[in-house]
């Protein structure tokens, strides 16, 4: 891998990410990442040194389990400790939730299920991207009507987003670690053909080694804190280099 690329523009920043322009080559970009961490829409945010690395390979490591499988994704290869090349697109405003066991917020909303049921088949929900609004539920009519994607193209993304949940989850069942549920985003290349986009690392799932929600090693540990210590940041980053080198082993045979 090359040890650093040369940056074009930048074209967008988010609060986890930056993605520069590759020069040379307007299909292609860059996306580095941050060791920021977030909660609460942003209202929490703290720094983990180190974070930016774990979660550049377990992005990598994700995706390529998810090329493997001919899933359509921007990702092309990781170039650094925090940079990976991508395919350029232009990321959808929303958020696919995929749910295998009910938990956190969807138990808010729905007071009448039971922590711990599981959907057969996953669980699908989408939310359109917007922090001042925390984040609303969207439906299909939704999309349709702000011309974010046709029927056929909400479809394929349900689609699309349990064939991503069941090849993570068939991987993570290799190392005796249950897949909860898993936040996935999609964008458009210049042809506008669209594709498993943006990051999947240990703030865009729930996992809980054995299926026990107390050994948790996701984001939810951050989100759970009442108050953020160094103490408390040292556990976090314990589990997300965990995470990291976890996602190295994992295997869909």
């Amino acid at each position: 891998m090359a040890n650093q690329p040369e940056f074009g523009l930048l074209l967008a920043e988010g609060k986890t990410k930056l993605i520069y322009a590759c020069p040379g080559d307007d299909t292609l970009a860059f996306m580095v990442n941050k060791d920021q961490i977030t909660a609460g829409d942003g209202a929490r945010r703290n720094e983990i040194a180190g974070k930016s690395r774990w979660s550049t390979i377990t992005t990598a490591n994700v995706f390529r389990l998810l090329n493997e499988e001919h899933i359509a994704t921007h990702f092309v290869e990781q170039i650094n400790d925090v940079t990976l090349l991508i395919r350029r697109c232009s990321m959808l405003p929303v958020e696919q939730v995929m749910r295998r066991i009910a938990t956190g917020s969807y138990l808010k909303r729905h007071p009448e299920v039971s922590e711990g049921t599981r959907f057969e088949p996953v669980l699908v929900e989408t939310f359109l991207k917007d922090d001042a609004r925390h984040d609303p539920q969207i439906w299909e009519a939704d999309i349709i009507n702000m011309e974010l994607a046709t029927a056929p193209e909400i479809d394929w993304m349900a689609e699309q987003g349990r064939r991503v949940f069941e090849t993570l989850e068939r991987a993570w069942a290799s190392a005796d670690v249950t897949l909860v549920d898993l936040k996935i985003e999609f964008g458009r290349d210049p042809q506008g053909r669209l594709m498993v986009a943006d990051v999947i690392d240990n703030d865009s799932w729930r996992i809980w080694p054995g299926g026990d929600k107390n050994r948790m090693l996701d984001k939810q540990v951050y989100r759970n804190l009442q108050h953020v210590t160094p103490a408390d940041l040292q556990q976090v980053a314990d589990r997300y280099a965990l995470v990291a080198d976890l996602t190295g082993k994992l295997r869909l045979s």
